[in-house]
């Protein structure tokens, strides 16, 4: 299935005055990453499926995941939205994803809406690095690459491939869809920034389980109009590591180098 046709979200069904569900997600196993669906579609779902009930002008100003448990490909789960609060300035909410009567990723989503401010603080960051023409990552390898990668161009600027036991841990780079989207969205870009695998595997000599336990995106609005097929800068780094887990911090930046997101990153690795 394309990005398009899974964060194409039909209307959810009503279960209260301030909650929702969807009983027939599927996800492909295309998407698959390891045992597990790529955590990035599961939580442009679950946003896609929050954007339906939160007004145009509440823009999206943070999003936090956790992936609880694995969620199978091509089994049904139940998508389920929770309007926490709808405040005057702010609204929050919650998405579940509910597989065989386990909930196997949260998120929680903060929309605010712009207001006039005195206080202003440019982040004017910038990054060096040249756009590429072309992707330069991980090939197809049956059984060792993520079958979720086929639809993702990255292209490495800095950093090491996974399990060639270098002594760097960050990554450096662009990413953009293979396949462009109709259009790029919220949800496409939350799907896109999950796409790099964790900075600590390029530190393993062999292949081992890592997962991403917690995941906060901070968006920065507002975003100019970007194209389908652009590229987008990321540059993520470690900022520690100990006891089999790992902290990492990311920044996005669009084709005219201004800063759209920042990612943080709990991950679990097992090596």
């Amino acid at each position: 299935m394309t990005v398009d046709e899974l964060l194409t979200i039909p209307e959810l069904e009503p279960l209260s005055d301030n909650s929702w569900q969807y009983t027939q997600a599927v996800i492909t196993k295309d998407w698959a990453q390891g045992r597990t669906a790529f955590g990035g579609i599961s939580a442009g779902m679950l946003y896609a499926s929050i954007r339906q009930h939160v007004s145009k002008e509440r823009v999206l100003r943070s999003f936090t995941t956790n992936f609880v448990g694995p969620l199978a490909l091509d089994t049904p789960f139940t998508i389920r939205v929770t309007r926490l609060r709808e405040g005057r300035n702010v609204s929050q909410y919650t998405a579940e994803a509910i597989q065989n009567d386990n909930v196997c990723v949260v998120c929680q989503a903060c929309f605010g809406i712009a207001r006039t401010s005195g206080i202003a603080v440019d982040n004017n960051e910038q990054h060096q690095m040249q756009a590429p023409k072309k992707g330069n990552f991980i090939p197809q390898i049956p059984k060792v690459t993520p079958k979720f990668l086929r639809h993702f161009d990255l292209a490495l600027d800095s950093g090491g491939l996974p399990f060639t036991r270098k002594k760097t841990s960050h990554y450096h780079g662009f990413m953009r869809f293979k396949k462009p989207p109709a259009e790029i969205t919220d949800a496409h870009i939350i799907t896109m920034i999950d796409a790099w695998p964790p900075t600590l595997l390029q530190m393993m000599k062999l292949p081992a389980p890592a997962s991403t336990v917690s995941w906060n995106l901070e968006f920065i609005h507002p975003h100019k109009p970007v194209a389908a097929d652009d590229w987008f800068a990321y540059q993520a780094h470690t900022r520690q590591a100990g006891d089999g887990y790992g902290h990492t911090e990311a920044t996005i930046w669009d084709k005219d180098n201004e800063i759209i997101a920042i990612s943080r990153q709990t991950v679990a690795i097992f090596d």
